[in-house]
């Protein structure tokens, strides 16, 4: 069974000890460093004044009204959790952190150590990020993973640079809007098979077998419709790491993938 390092990528992420709900008005601060703040620690001095960041997938929005040396003061615009490790997203404007965070590199040289040959670049943002990783893993298998803004103004030219990529359709309805979605997840399978390029698709495929032992018509339609446009592999997320039904939901996903081979 191969085993594959996902990089934590350019993204920025929560880093607190309790998790919070949030009401409309309520106030939060973030530090610099310590137990209630953001990672990686360079994310801070990017934040500004009046920037509003969306928080995880529980709707959570904040504003960023006041900053300090140490010091970020947020007021609650959409209420929602506030949970440790979830991906913040800012969305007034776009800011460039290290394609690749400490722990990544970290992680890269123990997975070289046991002979890991496999590798995804998190929130891939230009043409620049892949030769980079391509000269860090010259020899191993890379995929390349489309959740950013910046993937798809650059994708033509992304495109050029690596040979699979995956569409992470969660983290991009976040940066771009979520009915857009199925437009781009086409367009850029077509581009990829065009170009003789390896496609695969993850997120929300079976969002339902979080909590339920089995899935909707519309989850169905979705599984067997990205396989029809051509997809190359197929990912499951919160269903297998914190959802209540992992195995019927790789179960499930088995079978429609067995189904569409015999149509």
């Amino acid at each position: 069974m191969p085993i594959c390092i996902d990089t934590e990528g350019a993204q920025i992420r929560t880093k607190v000890k309790k998790s919070l709900n949030l009401k409309i008005g309520n106030k939060i601060k973030f530090q610099k460093e310590g137990k209630f703040s953001l990672y990686p620690n360079e994310a801070f001095s990017k934040i500004k004044f009046k920037d509003k960041l969306s928080l995880g997938f529980d709707g959570l929005i904040i504003k960023i009204y006041k900053k300090t040396g140490k010091l970020l003061f947020g007021k609650v615009l959409s209420e929602g959790k506030i949970e440790n490790n979830k991906g913040v997203a800012l969305l007034n404007r776009k800011i460039n952190l290290n394609y690749l965070t400490k722990k990544d590199f970290k992680s890269i040289e123990i997975a070289k150590k046991y002979k890991i040959k496999n590798f995804a670049l998190s929130f891939t943002n230009n043409s620049d990020d892949i030769k980079k990783f391509n000269k860090l893993l010259p020899k191993e298998r890379k995929i390349f993973k489309i959740e950013s803004r910046s993937a798809l103004n650059n994708w033509k030219k992304i495109l050029k640079f690596g040979n699979e990529f995956l569409i992470d359709r969660g983290d991009l309805s976040k940066e771009t809007f979520i009915e857009k979605i199925p437009k781009y997840q086409r367009t850029l399978v077509k581009d990829a098979k065009k170009n003789k390029k390896k496609i695969y698709i993850a997120t929300n495929f079976l969002e339902s077998m979080i909590s339920k032992p089995f899935p909707t018509r519309a989850e169905a339609n979705d599984i067997y419709s990205s396989l029809e446009m051509g997809a190359n592999g197929l990912v499951l997320a919160a269903e297998t790491a914190i959802g209540k039904y992992p195995m019927k939901s790789v179960d499930f996903l088995i079978k429609m993938i067995k189904i569409f081979k015999k149509r």
